[in-house]
């Protein structure tokens, strides 16, 4: 896979979890504490990696590719965490 695929895919997948994030915000007024303690965990770990993301959109061009598949963790965890959230709502 090269890297331009790759930033690609994880652009992807950052817009995916935006969409999610903004849906599940929406409905999480209505959530039970354990959810919006959840919550909470999940905006800190998005704020990571946002802040990530913009590190890697600077740095394009050079070797950031560990810090891409770091964050490339980071966000399928975050992927995880909206579906168990949305699981509950």
């Amino acid at each position: 896979m090269t890297s331009e695929n790759s930033g690609a895919d994880l652009h992807g997948l950052v817009d995916e979890l935006r969409t999610q994030r903004d849906q599940l915000r929406v409905r999480l007024h209505l959530a039970k504490a354990e959810v919006k303690d959840e919550w909470a965990r999940l905006e800190h770990k998005w704020a990571h990696v946002q802040a990530n993301m913009d590190a890697i959109e600077r740095e394009a061009g050079k070797a950031a590719e560990g810090v891409a598949t770091a964050l490339r963790l980071a966000a399928e965890e975050l992927r995880t965490g909206y579906r168990r959230i949305r699981q509950r709502l």
